[in-house]
Order: C-alpha cells, then sequence, then structure tokens
C-alpha cells in the first residue's frame, strides 16, 4: 500500500511539475515509466475496477511519453498493458451487468480508452518503421469510428502526418496510402470531419506525392487529386500545383490557360502571379507565358512593386534571344526613371545585375562594343556627380572593354570617374595598372602595384567585403604580373611578383610566383654592370630565403605533400648553389648564397649528393668567413671567426655521416676542417686549441704540407702560439727525412721556419739550451747540403749568415768560445756555396 501511494505521489509531481517547465519530456517519460512500474508490481489477483481505471491511463500516458520523445520501442509493452487492462475492465465490468443495456454502456466506454491505445500503438510502429502493423491498427481504429464518431479529426491527422513523414523520408507509396486514408476518414462524418480547408491540404499533398513519385505513371491520379483539392477550397497552392502537372503532362496551352482561367477570380499576390508567369516560361509556353505576364499589372495597378514584373518580363525576353525587345523594355524603363517612374531599390539592383550579366557574357565572347552597350544602360540610371562604389566597378569594366578596343583615351576617362567613386579600391588601382602597362609608363606601372600591394596586405575598409576575399590581392597581383610579361616589362612584373609572394599563403602558387621572380631576376642580374648589381642580388637573396621560411611552414599544409616539399627545395638550392659559384668578386654574397643552398637542402632527402653539396656549401661558408676575417679589424673578425666555427660543427656532423656511404680515403675533407677549425680557433685565442691539438700530434697520416700550414697559420695575426708552431715545424721536418728521397727545396723551407721561430734575430742573451737545439738543425742541413746539390743556394747563403751573425752576436757580449764554434759553422756553408762563393770568402 505505502509503495503504490508512494508510485500515485510520484506520477502526481511529474504532472505538476512538468506544467511549471521544472523538468523536461525525457525526465518526465522517465519519472513515469518509474511510478507505473511500481503501480504494476504493486497489482492484486483482483484489482477493484478504480485500479484497473488508473493502470489503463498511466500505461497509455506513459507508452505516448516514449513515443513523443522518439524511443518508440519503450512504448510497446506499456501499450500491451494498457490493452490487457482494458480486458480485464471489460470482463469485471461484463460480470457486474444487470443486463444488455448495462453491457452496451461499458463496451462503449471500454471502447474510447480501446480506441485511444490502438491509435498509439500505431504511432509506435510506425516510427519503428512497421508500416504493416501501423495499418492493421489504424485500420481497426477506422472500423471503430462509427460508435465513436468524435474520433474522425483526430484519426484523420494522424494518417495525415504520418503522410507527411514517409513524403518527407521518399516512401511515396506509403505516403499516397496515409494520405488517401487522410481523406477517407476525413469523409466519414461531416459532423466531425477535420474541415474543407484540411481536406483539401491532404489532397494537395497526395498530388504532390504523385508528380514526385512518378509523373508518368501517376498522372492521372495527380490530376485527380488536384480536382478534388481546389473542388473542396480554392487555394493559390492548388492552382499553382495544377499548372505545375499539367504542363509536366504536356498539356495544351488551351487546357492550361482554361486552368488559368479558373483562378483569375482568386486573390493572390503579386509573387505568386510572378512565380506562376516563371513556371509557364520555364516549361517553354512563352504564348501563355506572355499573355498572363501582361494581365498581371492591371491586377496590381496600384503596387508599388510593379516594376518585378517589368524585370521577369526582361528576364525572359533575353533568355528567349528577344534581345531587342529586351532593349525596348529597358530603355522604357529607363525613360520612366527620369519621369517620376522610379523602380523601387530591390528592383533597381536587380535590373543592374541583369544588365551587367549581359555585358560580362558579352565581354567573354569578347564582344566588348555590345558588352558597353549593355553597361552604358546600367549607367543611364546614375546621376552626374554621384558617388557610389557600385558605379565604380561598372567604370572599371568598361575601361576593360575601351582597352580591349584600344580605346585608352576613353579607358583612362572610366578609370578616372572609378577613382572619384571608389580611390581606395584594389581594383581601381588595377585599372590604373593595366592602362600604364598599356602606354608603356614603367613608373607609373611601378606605383601602381606598389598600391595594389599595400590594399592586398590590409584591404579598405571601404571595401565590398562581397568583392574582396582573402585570395582578391593575390590573384590581381598574379594577373598584374602576368599583363607586365605579356608587355615585355620586366621591372614591372619584377615588383609585381615581389609583392605576389609576400601576399601567397598557398605553397604551390607561392613558390610558382618565387621561380618566376628570381629567374626574371637572374635574367636582370645577368645584364646588369657590377654597380648596379647589389641591389638586385639582395633581392635574389630575399627571394631564396623567404623560399626557405614558406617551406619551413609547408609542413601545416595538406596539399602540399612531402615530393613538392623536395621538388622546390631542390630547385631553389641549385639556384643558391650556382649564384654562389658566380659571385667569385663578392665574397660575402658568396658565403651568403652557399649557407641559402645548405639550409634549403635541409628539405632535401639526405641521399649521398645531397650529403656532398651540404658539405660543400658549409665548407665554402667557413672559408668565406675565415677569409674576410684575415682583411677586417678585430672587432669585425670575432663575429666572422666564430661564424665559422658554426658552420665547421655542422659540416662535421655531415661529414661524419658521408664517410658511411663510401670510399673518401682521397677527399681533402678532413684536412681542410682541421685547418680551418685551427685558423678559427687560434685568432678567437680559443683556450680549447691544445685540445684540438693534441689529437692532431696523434694522426699516423698527417702530412707535411698540412703541418706546415698548421706551424704558418699559428702566427698569423692576431694568432701567437710560437709553441704550437715549432711543434708542428718539428713534426713536418722529421717527416721530410723520413722521406725515402728528401725534397731539398721543401726541406730547406721548413728549416728555414723552424730556425726563424726558434732563432729570433737581433737576441743576443739566448738560453745555452736553445742554441744546442737551433745548432742540431743547421746539423741537419749541412747533412742534407752535403748529400745533394739540390739545396737551394740562396738556402744555404741564408744558413750561412745566420750561422755567422749568431756568432757575432755571441762575441759582442763576450762569448768568444760559442762565437768560434758558431762563426766556425757559418764557413762550412761556404764550400757549399756556388757562385756566391767568392763574394763571401
Amino acid at each position: 500500500l505505502q509503495v503504490e501511494e508512494s508510485a500515485i505521489s510520484l506520477w502526481n509531481w511529474t504532472v505538476t511539475k512538468h506544467t511549471g517547465a521544472v523538468i523536461n519530456d525525457e525526465q518526465r517519460a522517465t519519472l513515469r515509466f518509474v511510478a507505473c512500474r511500481l503501480i504494476c508490481l504493486c497489482e492484486g489477483s483482483d484489482p477493484p475496477e478504480g485500479t484497473i481505471r488508473r493502470q489503463i491511463l498511466m500505461s497509455m500516458k506513459t507508452g505516448k511519453g516514449w513515443i513523443d520523445i522518439g524511443k518508440a520501442g519503450l512504448a510497446d509493452g506499456f501499450l500491451e498493458n494498457a490493452m490487457s487492462s482494458i480486458e480485464k475492465l471489460y470482463v469485471k465490468l461484463r460480470n457486474g451487468s444487470e443486463g444488455e443495456a448495462d453491457i452496451q454502456v461499458h463496451r462503449a466506454d471500454v471502447e474510447k480508452s480501446l480506441f485511444k491505445v490502438l491509435s498509439y500503438q500505431a504511432e509506435s510502429v510506425f516510427a519503428q518503421g512497421d508500416f504493416q502493423k501501423a495499418v492493421m491498427c489504424v485500420q481497426r481504429c477506422k472500423d471503430m469510428l462509427m460508435k465513436l464518431p468524435k474520433e474522425t479529426c483526430y484519426l484523420s491527422i494522424l494518417c495525415y502526418n504520418f503522410g507527411v513523414e514517409t513524403y518527407e523520408w521518399k516512401r511515396y507509396e506509403q505516403s499516397s496510402f496515409w494520405l488517401s486514408q487522410s481523406y477517407d476518414i476525413g469523409k466519414m462524418d461531416m459532423k466531425y470531419s477535420v474541415g474543407k480547408e484540411m481536406q483539401a491540404k491532404v489532397l494537395r499533398l497526395l498530388a504532390t506525392t504523385y508528380f514526385e513519385w512518378d509523373c508518368t505513371l501517376h498522372l492521372d491520379k495527380a490530376l485527380k487529386a488536384i480536382n478534388l483539392a481546389n473542388q473542396e477550397n480554392l487555394h493559390p497552392a492548388g492552382f499553382f500545383l495544377k499548372v505545375k502537372i499539367l504542363l509536366k503532362s504536356g498539356a495544351s496551352d488551351e487546357d492550361i490557360n482554361s486552368a488559368l482561367a479558373e483562378f483569375m477570380h482568386l486573390e493572390m499576390s503579386l509573387d505568386f502571379c510572378l512565380n506562376t508567369a516563371k513556371l509557364l516560361l520555364e516549361h517553354g509556353r512563352e504564348s501563355v507565358g506572355f499573355d498572363f505576364l501582361k494581365s498581371v499589372p492591371e491586377r496590381f495597378e496600384s503596387s508599388p512593386d510593379l516594376g518585378k514584373i517589368t524585370l521577369l518580363h526582361i528576364e525572359f525576353l533575353l533568355q528567349n534571344k528577344k534581345e531587342l525587345l529586351a532593349k525596348q523594355k529597358i530603355e522604357e524603363v529607363i525613360i520612366g526613371h527620369y519621369t517620376g517612374k522610379q523602380l523601387l531599390p530591390e528592383a533597381l539592383n536587380q535590373l543592374h545585375i541583369i544588365l551587367w550579366d549581359r555585358a560580362a557574357k558579352y565581354y567573354e565572347e569578347k564582344s566588348y562594343s555590345e558588352a558597353l552597350h549593355w553597361y552604358n544602360y546600367s549607367v543611364s540610371f546614375y546621376t552626374p556627380g554621384q558617388i557610389d562604389q557600385n558605379l565604380a566597378k561598372l567604370q572599371r569594366n568598361m575601361a576593360s572593354c575601351y582597352l580591349h578596343l584600344k580605346q585608352v583615351d576613353k579607358a583612362k576617362e572610366a578609370v578616372k570617374q572609378a577613382e572619384r567613386c571608389d580611390p581606395n579600391s584594389i581594383f581601381t588601382k588595377f585599372s590604373v595598372y593595366k592602362i600604364a602597362v598599356m602606354e608603356n609608363d614603367t613608373d607609373k606601372a611601378v606605383e601602381a602595384v606598389i598600391e595594389m600591394g599595400k590594399l592586398a596586405e590590409k584591404p579598405s575598409e571601404h571595401e565590398d567585403m562581397l568583392r574582396v576575399d582573402k585570395n582578391t590581392g593575390s590573384n590581381l597581383l598574379s594577373l598584374a604580373a602576368q599583363i607586365a610579361l605579356e608587355n615585355d616589362q620586366q621591372i614591372v612584373a619584377i615588383k609585381a611578383l615581389e609583392y605576389l609572394s609576400e601576399h601567397l599563403q598557398d605553397c604551390r602558387p607561392l613558390f610558382t610566383a618565387l621561380k618566376c621572380l628570381v629567374r626574371l631576376m637572374l635574367s636582370k642580374v645577368m645584364a646588369e654592370n657590377a654597380e648596379k648589381r647589389d641591389e638586385d642580388v639582395n633581392s635574389i637573396l630575399n627571394s631564396l630565403n623567404l623560399a626557405h621560411k614558406k617551406l619551413a611552414e609547408s609542413f601545416t599544409e595538406e596539399k602540399f605533400t612531402g615530393d613538392m616539399r623536395i621538388l622546390e627545395a631542390h630547385w631553389f638550392r641549385k639556384v643558391a648553389w650556382n649564384l654562389a659559384v658566380q659571385f667569385k668578386d663578392s665574397p660575402e654574397k658568396m658565403r651568403d648564397f652557399f649557407v641559402l643552398s645548405f639550409k634549403l637542402s635541409q628539405f632535401c632527402p639526405s641521399d649521398k649528393a645531397v650529403l656532398i653539396a651540404q658539405k660543400t656549401c658549409l665548407l665554402m661558408a667557413a672559408a668565406i668567413d675565415l677569409e674576410m676575417g684575415r682583411q677586417v679589424t678585430h672587432s669585425e673578425q670575432t663575429e666572422l671567426f666564430s661564424q665559422a666555427l658554426q658552420h665547421l660543427q655542422a659540416c662535421k656532423e655531415i661529414w661524419k655521416v658521408l664517410k658511411l656511404t663510401g670510399d673518401f680515403a682521397k677527399d681533402p675533407t678532413d684536412t681542410l676542417l682541421l685547418l680551418y677549425e685551427f685558423e678559427a680557433r687560434s685568432k678567437l685565442n680559443d683556450p680549447t686549441l691544445h685540445n684540438l691539438m693534441e689529437s692532431v700530434w696523434e694522426q699516423p697520416q698527417i702530412e707535411i704540407k698540412t703541418l706546415e700550414i698548421i706551424a704558418s697559420l699559428a702566427m698569423e695575426a692576431p694568432a701567437r702560439y710560437p709553441v704550437l708552431c715549432k711543434k708542428a715545424l718539428k713534426s713536418a721536418l722529421n717527416l721530410h727525412r723520413k722521406q725515402a728521397v728528401i725534397d731539398a727545396e721543401k726541406f730547406s723551407k721548413c728549416l728555414h721556419s723552424l730556425i726563424n721561430i726558434s732563432l729570433p734575430t737581433g737576441l743576443t742573451d739566448l738560453e745555452t739550451c736553445v742554441l744546442q737545439e737551433v745548432w742540431d738543425y743547421f746539423e741537419d742541413a749541412l747533412s742534407v747540403v752535403s748529400s745533394t746539390d739540390a739545396y737551394p743556394e740562396m738556402e744555404i747563403l741564408w744558413l750561412m749568415t745566420r750561422a755567422w751573425n749568431t756568432g757575432i752576436f755571441q762575441y759582442t757580449v763576450g762569448k768568444y768560445k760559442e762565437a768560434e764554434q758558431w762563426c766556425g759553422l757559418g764557413m762550412r756553408f761556404l764550400n757549399h756555396l756556388g757562385s756566391l762563393k767568392k763574394s763571401y770568402e
């Protein structure tokens, strides 16, 4: 009992809260479901009449609730419960009856509930797509209408709703069945019928269903349905549909005129009449259509919208190739415009569209004079001095026609008018540009391109947003470049392409523009003298930098594939490489192009060819930085040498990978990397220099030449590393000695350098160990001099002189023994002199 009371309370609460919009439909259905289930659980073996009636009501409403929120499957159980409870109620009432009269009363009472449940079941199975079950339920309801005539309207509308839904799902056969049922049910009891207007609405939809299903097959049914609809209730929609069906059936003009006559007394809107005329004309019924159109103004004499009729007339005259008649109509409208019969603004705008479309058609056909004729019609509606953006566009279009007709003065006048109306429009600037190119006025054309570039970057706030989208600026700049190229105006084309490259967002057209720009710039640069070349070379550099930037950004663009990126990167890196090679006389530019070629190559697959190119670019860039560093002041050197180190570091990484791809035994890259790094670090006074050299001394394959260069670099300003210099020269000298046949000339030079660094000129106070070390070098020299005639005589003379002078220096400080030794050493070289011996003897 407590559960039953709680369930009833929950049900009642749900009803009151829904009224106050506290809960939504789905929440209400769920609460009803709970309450109803609880009531069913509380049912005894022989419930009283009131309990059964309550169960019927609750089950019906719960089922209907699920149907209304689109969960028809959940409704079936409750509707079956309701049906079962109705049977129980009927049995209970019949058992308590006292005669046939009582039984009839109870049966009528039960049948109302039964009708409701059957209709809900019909809705449920219909929603679940079971057409046959829905038909059965509706048929049972229909059979009960004789006893329940008041339900006629309800059942008719239910069938109509089924018809509407199946029509929307394009299930035309089912739709025609339900709509026919709706009409038939509506006729069963005129007292409780849905009314003539509703019946006509049902029949119109039935006719439409037949028409759209298969007009050829069901044409007679469609006509019969629409005629019945119009008999029930005359309505413009019925009139329009009948005309539509007749046209589809290929009815004669006479039949269609008869149909039109039936409805002439009806109240119809102007738009409806125009749509009817349009329908007739679109189906090629010119005679009927134009006659009907001519009759319309009489019906709407006082309407301010009469211009719509004229417009439709003009449109269909043009469509039916009756251009002369259309022109006459347009001229009548122009006269009317200046004699107090102006079109409404909306109609006038529509007329302008018709005129412009016609002009555009002739423009595309290259009939420029005829296009101007139609544009002039449009101009006729503007007053002198009027400022209007559409007038500006009109003048620009006319200017284009004049240009094609080579009437430059008229084109200039039209553009002047456009500038007056809309000076900040990119389209106006483009018109100015076209004339400048045609007149070969390079300065004015470049000026116009610059203005277009600025407007493309930031469209004017006055610009018509319907005409200017994000691509308009780039499209016009692209066209500007094309026009310049067609007219052999290279400078103008370059300027247009520069702005276009900055403005384009899509990768494919952007790289196309950049390649075109680079090619043009290259041809211009090759034709220029060195003085003018710098600025253009910088422009090429900027374009290649932009290409690198856009390649880096292109990974986010889906349409730009990896293969496309690789192709573009190869093209630009090769251009950068070729430019680097060409600019030998300009180290800075050469370096910049090599660096750019390397950067661009990073977007290419790392195959052997690309790795070699990358290595070469970086080596060349480092070499140029070092060369430039030798020629500038100390403050600038630091940046250049540091930059060189960065290039070398990157090059080392690439070289490691490259060496894995093949045999590079004869490749000098290792030596170059060592020498360049040594120079950069020594001139930067880098503390890691000694660590670098430790690994060098340990190399077994190091060449004599490499050691000699290291020695030279160690003492080249601003570097000063005498210890490293001596060590390198000693190592070189040792390698010279190990040669099977000593190259006397190379040996002499190496020894010369070693003695110079070990025995500075002019110093007298030398340590004994130093003198002994240098003495050994002289002895080495004597040994080689004695064994070959190839030792350069000037080097022998130099050795003799250095030894003699060392002795003299010792003598001046009182070291007579050492003086005698060194002078004697010098005299030993004297015997090996040739032609110079007598001079020194």
